[in-house]
């Protein structure tokens, strides 16, 4: 996959729950960058998803940039306070890091359901993760927030526009606890195209309607869906 401007990966394995694989990803985007994003609808969306929401719905400034910390193997969901309180420290800790405000940090977590967090390891990795941000490392990325998967899922795409070509790239995972609002999926996807927060909104609602609403596989919603 080609790399897409302001766009930098980089993995790490933190022992979250695998051992000998990546499971923690770390994506930055460069100041001027914009938000948008769809989450589960289920009734119990776990710590991520809710801090997620809140942070949507207000933005903020793009001038700074933003950024998206990812594990697998555990999802934070089910765990309460816990959970909520992981959140902080892992946003925290990247914003720390990365000079991009924590309402512009993102978090998502996958995998085991009702079992406490371990964010300590996610932290202690956060300054190797920014050490090797990379605009080419699209193929470890998937592969470190796959959970049950079989293997790891990316495409892209590039049309010409009348200011030059544009870029759309990006990765997911997401296996098994398939059903509407919105599978058991997390999705990432990265542009240059010059967008709204509005417009970039409604494209991304929109694709989800007629996308990831339309599965079903086992009649199970997941509380991680973002």
């Amino acid at each position: 996959m080609p790399p897409v401007a302001g766009v930098r990966l980089a993995t790490a394995a933190a022992g979250v729950r695998y051992a000998g694989r990546d499971d923690v990803m770390l994506a930055t985007l460069a100041p001027g960058s914009v938000l948008a994003g769809v989450t589960t609808r289920s009734a119990t969306r776990a710590a991520s998803v809710l801090d997620i929401e809140a942070k949507l719905a207000d933005p903020g400034s793009a001038d700074r940039g933003a950024a998206f910390i990812v594990n697998a193997g555990n999802a934070n969901a089910f765990t309460g306070t816990n959970g909520h309180d992981a959140v902080v420290a892992v946003t925290r800790a990247v914003a720390s890091a990365t000079n991009v405000p924590e309402s512009r940090v993102l978090s998502c977590s996958t995998g085991v359901i009702g079992e406490r967090l371990p964010d300590d390891r996610i932290t202690a990795a956060i300054d190797g993760l920014v050490a090797e941000l990379d605009p080419h490392a699209w193929q470890a990325a998937a592969g470190a927030i796959m959970t049950t998967d079989t293997f790891a899922k990316g495409a892209w795409r590039q049309v010409q526009t009348d200011t030059g070509p544009v870029t759309l790239a990006g990765f997911a995972k997401g296996s098994g606890m398939i059903a509407p609002d919105m599978a058991t999926m997390l999705v990432f996807l990265f542009t240059e195209a010059r967008l709204s927060q509005g417009l970039l909104q409604r494209l991304v609602s929109d694709a989800v309607t007629w996308t990831f609403n339309c599965i079903t596989e086992a009649s199970d919603t997941s509380p991680s869906d973002t």
